[in-house]
């Protein structure tokens, strides 16, 4: 057998570093962003998400208590879950549309669920709501803001809620020209497009695991285990989807894309199934 010489070695080393510098450069590619976000959603879920999840807490109990900052932080959370989906959606509309070419979105059963407009709708209302209790507290009198301002919250809520409907769902339509923005013809403006995407998907992922860090009793039996998979599974249509189908648009058909999702919720799935009742938890 033929030894190796010291240029074996190093030309075998180089070739490696230029197959790692090449995977890392594809996974920066435009194409790649929701693979891109579940690695960094996976790496926060392992290492970031108890520290944010704390703030959150503790932020959460000062607005509770009547903290001025701590309730307009609050409310500057709801905002950011409410705004950035829309905005982000804009700005890389045109970009998105244009690197996909003449190539038409695949329709399946799975992404008609999952795109439907009226289970985002329902979700958007959701938010709304949180959003709209934030701001009928400054308002109120006694704990009853008053049923003009109620009901005008609730007109201007609609309207929102179906604005920020239609500018999500604008997205997956082709545009029939370029827009007249020269920002939003710019690289800089899908960039921060996917800004927008990958820190909504972080607000929904400190939501999401509200749930890992409750301090969940250990599961009783398989029954139990089985039960806590399928709640898993509903509210990952509520939390994980929303804020990864602008990208899953693109990939949805790929079975790379479900593994990588499945190992990005990994970590909450785990914490979740096993519990967390050995002192881990909030208390």
């Amino acid at each position: 057998m033929k030894k190796k010489t010291d240029d074996d070695v190093s030309n075998e080393r180089i070739a490696a570093l230029d197959r790692v510098r090449l995977g890392l450069t594809r996974l920066f590619e435009p194409r790649n962003r929701g693979l891109l976000l579940d690695i960094v959603v996976f790496v926060a879920n392992v290492f970031l998400m108890r520290l944010l999840v704390g703030y959150f807490l503790e932020t959460a109990n000062e607005a509770s208590e009547g903290n001025p900052l701590s309730q307009i932080a609050m409310f500057l959370f709801c905002v950011s879950l409410f705004v950035l989906p829309p905005a982000g959606a804009v700005m890389k509309r045109w970009h998105f549309h244009k690197r996909l070419g003449a190539k038409e979105l695949k329709v399946s059963a799975l992404s008609g669920c999952l795109f439907n407009p009226i289970f985002y709708f329902c979700l958007t209302a959701v938010l709304f709501s949180a959003i709209d209790a934030f701001v009928l507290q400054f308002f109120a009198k006694n704990g009853d803001p008053g049923a003009a301002i109620a009901v005008t919250s609730i007109f201007i809520g609609m309207a929102l809620m179906i604005t920020h409907t239609w500018l999500v769902y604008r997205f997956f339509i082709r545009p029939k020209e370029a827009p007249q923005s020269e920002f939003l013809r710019s690289p800089a403006s899908e960039l921060a497009g996917d800004i927008c995407f990958f820190v909504n998907m972080i607000n929904f992922q400190i939501i999401w695991n509200l749930l890992s860090f409750s301090g969940l009793p250990h599961p009783t039996g398989p029954f139990d285990v089985i039960a806590r998979i399928f709640v898993l599974c509903f509210i990952a249509l509520l939390i994980y989807f929303p804020p990864r189908m602008f990208y899953l648009a693109e990939d949805i058909n790929r079975r790379r894309t479900w593994l990588m999702i499945l190992l990005a919720n990994a970590p909450v799935i785990f914490r979740v199934v096993i519990g967390t009742d050995d002192g881990a938890g909030w208390q």
